[in-house]
């Protein structure tokens, strides 16, 4: 018992409370610094998928684009040999959002 009152007086006499409370502090600044940094790489790789995704459905929208023209001259020409072209199956209720005009 003596031993360990000894211990508690010479760090008592080392350290006071606000030194305890200036090592706290740290301790969660430096946590605090370490997760505002990982939430910095979280945002980063997060804004690098948002692009790539952007590049692909500006693709796919261009992609859609070229096929609805290509359809329409398809149409006409089988029109203009004197034919009659398929009918269309109807238009799926998804995709109606992004076309616009019946082919």
């Amino acid at each position: 018992m003596t031993g360990l009152s000894g211990v508690w007086a010479v760090r008592a006499a080392r350290r006071t409370p606000r030194q305890e409370k200036r090592d706290d502090f740290t301790a969660v600044t430096d946590r605090m610094n370490g997760e505002i940094e990982r939430q910095g790489l979280r945002i980063t790789e997060l804004e690098a998928t948002t692009g790539a995704q952007n590049r692909r459905l500006e693709g796919a929208g261009v992609a859609i684009t070229y096929l609805i023209a290509r359809v329409r001259e398809l149409h006409g020409y089988i029109r203009s040999v004197g034919m009659e072209p398929p009918t269309a199956e109807p238009i799926p209720e998804k995709a109606r959002e992004f076309i616009h005009h019946d082919v």
